[in-house]
């Protein structure tokens, strides 16, 4: 079974337009995919989830809370610093992420999402 194309004719205007709209936001399309695909992981949006939450963590605090290794946190991390969704800060020692807040409003309706879902456990029980 193969899919065709069987319309009779093309709206030339329509398709010019929508090709130009395109172009126009390209650039947009292509952070947003960034981040979507970086945060699309289970481990990443938990871990978004928590900095968004509680402002700022350390992969050590990360690590406790996830039960993972602190390289495997660590790893993610970088992932998300990489892309740009989080930055890090060091205080002697210890290194502490959060949220780059321009590119958390990409995802923060599924973290609005999730903080629904837990608020209404909370009133359940």
């Amino acid at each position: 079974m193969t899919n065709k194309c069987i319309r009779v004719l093309a709206d030339a205007n329509q398709i010019k337009q929508c090709r130009e709209e395109i172009k126009e936001i390209n650039n947009s399309i292509s952070q947003f995919s960034k981040v979507l695909n970086l945060a699309g992981n289970e481990v990443r949006l938990k871990i978004l989830y928590l900095l968004h939450k509680e402002g700022e963590m350390c992969p050590c605090d990360l690590s406790d809370v996830l039960n993972m290794t602190v390289p495997a946190i660590s790893q993610h991390l970088r992932k998300m610093k990489d892309g740009g969704i989080v930055i890090d800060k060091k205080i002697g020692q210890t290194v502490f992420y959060s949220v780059i807040e321009d590119n958390a409003m990409i995802v923060m309706p599924v973290l609005e999402q999730l903080y629904n879902i837990k608020n209404e456990k909370e009133v359940v029980k």
